[in-house]
């Protein structure tokens, strides 16, 4: 597995917690588009943030194998991540709209 083909299924898994959320609480959801824009942002901004605690693409293949704890690991935050992308977005775009009227 590569660097770039472990971030590319950490952004797809984003995509996955925020449209999983969206399914499960339909108060979240912002429709297909909205949801999957917020899991891809969710899931890149968790990876980076957290990620340098030892779980980022470069120490999953450091060893050259794939190291599946810190693998897991790393699609688990991308999947939170998405999750908490798509509702803080939801909240700001409910404290958004409030003001508005």
């Amino acid at each position: 597995m590569t660097l770039t083909l472990i971030s590319m299924i950490s952004i797809f898994v984003g995509i996955a917690g925020a449209n999983l959320l969206a399914i499960f609480k339909k108060k979240y959801s912002m429709g297909f588009t909205g949801n999957t824009l917020a899991g891809v942002f969710g899931g890149i901004f968790f990876i980076k943030s957290f990620g340098r605690l030892g779980f980022n693409p470069f120490a999953i293949m450091e060893t050259g194998d794939v190291n599946y704890i810190l693998f897991t690991i790393n699609m688990l935050v991308s999947l939170i991540g998405g999750a908490i992308g798509l509702f803080v977005l939801k909240l700001v775009t409910n404290k958004m709209n409030k003001e508005k009227s």
